[in-house]
């Protein structure tokens, strides 16, 4: 099967139109139907359920999309590498969570380009559990993550430890010598899953069983606007909110009667790229 082929099946999965994906990749509809008669021809199974109106994926064709989105991101990947070889001496392939790309690795990748002119750094940003999967796929070389890898093959460290802290808005002074857990249960929380595990179970026993969130979000980035002029609450990590409790947007709400637990980012890599990202990162 062909890259061409994959990639219109992943079109078609998407606009689940002939006539939309026949436009999209610039061929004519009988082309796309040839490429996906020998797609499933090739893997002896139905990909799509087919008929007047729309086609949809079936189970099988469900399980396929994964497959052919990582063949085609590691393709591309792979080409794009090969196609630069002549112009970089080194390749790094780097993905993270938006707030650890934001609170620790955009200066210090910016400081490295100009000082390292001769490497190529790709960066991609996504959720913890998407970038460890592109990484065992070999679409990415190293992931800044929320959640640690433990396995063959793979070096995984610590690589930050942020203290968990509550904010609300500058102006809301409520609670300004410091809040209960009981207090806080009653509070517009906003909740932002951006880290799993220990802090996101600590955060949800906070609150009653099946509590429902006003908003609920997995980057720290995106939550703020929600917070800033508004009468809600939320626990993000410190060095995400530094910039807006500096500029007096934001300020920290002691906590009385508990504490919250230390934020761990970890850094995880293929063995054979340990060596580059250290000489960028540490």
């Amino acid at each position: 099967m062909d890259i061409e082929s994959l990639k219109t099946f992943l079109i078609l999965a998407e606009t689940k139109s002939f006539t939309k994906t026949a436009n999209q990749v610039f061929v004519a509809q009988s082309t796309v139907t040839n490429r996906i008669n020998e797609l499933e021809r090739a893997l002896g199974v139905s990909l799509f359920t087919r008929n007047n109106r729309s086609v949809m994926l079936t189970l099988e064709g469900k399980h396929f999309q994964t497959y052919a989105s990582k063949m085609v991101e590691l393709t591309n990947s792979s080409l794009a590498e090969l196609s630069s070889l002549h112009q970089y001496q080194n390749h790094l392939r780097i993905g993270a969570t938006d707030s650890i790309y934001e609170s620790h690795l955009a200066h210090t990748i910016l400081n490295h380009q100009q000082c390292f002119p001769e490497d190529s750094l790709k960066i991609t940003i996504g959720s913890s559990s998407h970038l460890i999967d592109q990484l065992q796929s070999d679409i990415l070389d190293v992931v800044f993550t929320y959640l640690p890898l433990t396995k063959a093959h793979f070096h995984c460290n610590v690589y930050r430890q942020d203290a968990l802290v509550l904010v609300t808005d500058i102006n809301n002074k409520k609670y300004i010598n410091g809040i209960t857990k009981e207090e806080l249960a009653s509070t517009n929380y906003l909740m932002c899953n951006f880290a799993l595990q220990d802090v996101g179970l600590f955060i949800r026993n906070l609150f009653p069983k099946y509590h429902q969130f006003a908003l609920e979000i997995d980057d720290c980035a995106k939550i703020i606007p929600f917070l800033i002029g508004q009468d809600t609450y939320s626990f993000l990590p410190e060095d995400i909110v530094k910039p807006f409790v500096d500029e007096n947007k934001l300020r920290i709400i002691p906590l009385k009667d508990f504490q919250s637990p230390a934020i761990n980012s970890y850094v995880i890599s293929k063995n054979s790229k340990k060596a580059m990202w250290e000489r960028i990162f540490t």
